[in-house]
C-alpha cells in the first residue's frame, strides 16, 4: 500500500508541513519537489537584507541539511512537476520521473506578474521573487548609477529603499495615484511617500508605463523608460514589482478547482479528496470576514502548511487565522494585522510626526483591521482582539495613552 505523501514546491508551506507531518507521526515516504535546485530558503529578506548584501546565502536557509536528513525527507530539486494525474494518484516530472502519492500538497506559490510593454525584454529588467532574480539584480547594481522601480507596493518600495541604502539613484513609477494604495490608507500612504522623498526616492505616482528603450551603446541593454504622456527615465537596471498570480497551472491542467488561486475549503481541501493546498496559491474561505480570500503572506503559508499536514493525516484541523504582514522600509516595520474590507471608518492612534502610529479600521465600531508604523504594542493586541471581534469606544481608541486592549467596549 503506497504511504507516500508528497509537496509540490519547496517552500515555507513544505518545510512546515514535512515537520508538523513528522511530529504528528507519519512514517512513510514524504517527498518534496521544487523546481529551484537549491534548498527551502526564506523570502522577506530578498527585497531588504539579502539585496543590500547584508545577510549570507546561508543565512536565508529554512532548516539546516540535517533537518531533512533527521526527518527523512526526499528533496527532488532543481525538477519541475509538469502534470499530474488524479486518477492514478501520479505527479510526472520534467526529468521524466514521476512520484505515486497516497496524499498531495500543493503549495506552488505565485509568479511576478509580467509586463508585455515594449521592450519587456530588454537585458537589465528584473522582476524578484527568488534567490536567483537577486543574485542577477545585484549582479547588475555592481556597475549602476540610475535604477528605476515599475510599481510601488511592498516589493517596490522595500527595493527601493534598498537601493537609496547603496548610494544609487532611484526612481519610482506607480500607475495608481498613492503608493501600497491597496493595503493601507491614503494617510500612511502619504506618509511613506514623504518618507521615501525625504531619503531622496523619487516618487512618480498617476504614472503609466508605455515601454522600455534600448541604451545607446548597447542595443539588447535598458537605457531608459518611457511614460505615457510623461517624462523618459534613465535606467542603468529596472526593477518590476506589480504584483503576482498565483501559480496554479499544475493544478489547473489536472482538472482541479480554481478560481484566483487554487480553491480550497476551510481544512485546506482541494476538489479532489486526495489532494490539499496551502500557501500562495490558494484560494480559501475566511471565517473571520466572510468571504473568499487568496493571501501573499509568510504566516498564511505556515498555518495552511499545519492544518493540511494534520488533515492529510484525517484529521479535521480549521484555518481560521486573521492575517498579518509586514514590510521593513529605512528604519520603519510597519506591521498590518487582519483585512479592511468594507470599513466605514479608519482612525489614528498616535502622531504621525512621532513616525510611531496606528491606523485602526472599523465598521459599525468593529476592529476589523490595524496598520502599525513602529508601534508593536498595538499590533500584538489588534491581533486578539480582531479575532475577537472587539467593539470600540471610539474617544478612548484615538487616545494612544490608552492601552488599545483598555479601549473595547466590555
Amino acid at each position: 500500500m503506497n504511504d507516500t505523501f508528497a509537496i509540490v514546491g519547496a517552500g515555507q508551506v513544505a518545510v512546515q508541513a514535512a515537520e508538523t507531518l513528522r511530529k504528528l507521526g507519519h512514517t512513510g515516504p514524504i517527498v518534496v519537489i521544487g523546481d529551484e535546485n537549491i534548498p527551502p530558503y526564506q523570502r522577506p529578506p530578498l527585497s531588504k537584507k539579502y539585496l543590500a548584501g547584508e545577510l549570507p546565502a546561508e543565512r536565508l536557509a529554512l532548516k539546516p541539511a540535517s533537518f531533512f536528513e533527521t526527518h527523512r525527507i526526499d528533496l527532488r530539486l532543481g525538477v519541475r512537476a509538469t502534470g499530474l494525474d488524479l486518477a492514478s494518484q501520479r505527479i510526472r516530472l520534467a526529468d521524466g520521473s514521476g512520484v505515486e502519492y497516497a496524499k498531495l500538497l500543493l503549495a506552488t506559490g505565485s509568479t511576478p506578474r509580467r509586463l508585455t510593454v515594449p521592450g519587456h525584454g530588454l537585458e537589465g529588467i528584473h522582476y524578484l521573487r527568488t534567490r536567483a532574480d537577486v543574485e542577477a539584480i545585484r549582479a547588475d547594481l555592481a556597475g549602476a548609477r540610475h535604477v528605476v522601480v515599475v510599481g510601488a507596493g511592498y516589493i517596490g518600495l522595500e527595493v527601493a529603499a534598498t537601493c537609496r541604502g547603496l548610494g544609487l539613484s532611484v526612481d519610482v513609477i506607480e500607475m495608481s495615484d498613492r503608493v501600497m494604495n491597496r493595503v493601507v490608507a491614503p494617510e500612511i500612504s502619504a506618509f511613506y511617500r514623504a518618507e521615501h522623498e525625504r531619503a531622496g526616492v523619487r516618487i512618480h505616482t498617476g504614472a503609466l508605463l508605455s515601454g522600455f528603450e534600448a541604451a545607446t551603446t548597447q542595443p539588447n541593454r535598458v537605457g531608459s523608460v518611457s511614460t505615457l504622456d510623461g517624462p523618459t527615465f534613465a535606467a542603468d537596471l529596472v526593477v518590476v514589482g506589480v504584483g503576482v498570480v498565483p501559480e496554479i497551472d499544475l493544478a489547473a491542467g489536472a482538472g482541479l478547482v480554481c478560481e484566483n488561486g487554487i480553491a480550497v475549503d476551510e481544512q485546506t481541501r482541494t476538489s479532489d479528496p486526495h489532494v490539499y493546498a496551502a500557501g500562495d496559491c490558494t484560494n480559501h474561505p475566511s471565517l473571520r470576514y466572510h468571504r473568499r480570500i487568496r493571501l501573499e503572506s509568510v504566516d498564511n503559508a505556515f498555518e495552511q502548511a499545519k492544518v493540511a499536514a494534520e488533515n492529510m493525516l484525517g484529521g479535521h484541523a480549521i484555518h481560521d487565522r486573521v492575517p498579518w504582514f509586514w514590510s521593513d522600509q529605512y528604519d520603519l516595520k510597519l506591521l498590518i494585522t487582519g483585512l479592511n474590507f468594507d470599513y466605514d471608518r479608519a482612525l489614528l492612534r498616535g502622531n504621525i510626526n512621532d513616525r510611531s502610529f496606528s491606523f485602526c479600521y472599523l465598521r459599525d465600531n468593529e476592529l476589523l483591521a490595524v496598520d502599525c508604523v513602529n508601534r508593536a504594542k498595538d499590533y500584538m493586541a489588534a491581533k486578539k482582539l480582531i479575532a475577537e471581534r472587539a467593539r470600540f469606544d471610539l474617544t478612548r481608541l484615538v487616545d494612544s495613552s490608552i492601552p488599545l486592549s483598555e479601549a473595547q467596549i466590555r
